[in-house]
């Protein structure tokens, strides 16, 4: 008995070293469906990556501190969307995924341009952390976390900053 235990247990630890890859490659992908639903300004397209109900929190940029469920998180991507005038430059560096079980996580760098209706233009880097739950046998994002360094001298946003 104990050995046929101890055979599932190595069955089950090979299972699971095998579907990490498998598993970061579907979260690499969400992320790159993402950035070109971003570039685009789809904010639908953009929410598809995301759990529906209010498992969802996000720390955006913006206020407020922060975005529960999906339906205002959703509004702050469209909101945010609306302030540009075409499309929106994405790049993504230094990106880490990682699995273990149904969690999933993502961080990296990420830089976002655009021209703003009002007028004038945005482009700066900004870090991203996105945690991923396997919920029906597929990966969602249930938060994500941006954020700029700060001056502590002054109290301001680093925006200037580049990788």
């Amino acid at each position: 008995m104990k050995t046929c235990l101890a055979i599932i247990g190595v069955i089950a630890i090979a299972t699971a070293a095998q579907a990490a890859p498998r598993d970061e490659a579907k979260i690499r992908a969400l992320l790159a469906t993402w950035a070109k639903a971003y570039a685009s300004k789809d904010a639908a397209a953009v929410m598809r990556m995301y759990a529906l109900g209010r498992e969802l929190v996000a720390y955006d940029l913006a206020a407020p501190l922060q975005y529960r469920g999906y339906e205002a998180y959703k509004k702050d991507y469209q909101d945010y969307f609306d302030a540009y005038a075409g499309p929106l430059v994405v790049e993504e560096r230094d990106v880490h995924v990682a699995t273990d079980g149904n969690l999933g996580y993502a961080f990296g760098l990420e830089r976002v341009a655009g021209v703003l209706k009002v007028g004038g233009k945005t482009d700066g880097w900004s870090r991203f952390t996105t945690l991923f739950r396997r919920i029906h046998g597929h990966w969602y994002a249930i938060h994500d976390h941006i954020s700029v360094p700060a001056d502590l001298s002054t109290g301001k946003a680093a925006l200037d900053l580049k990788p």
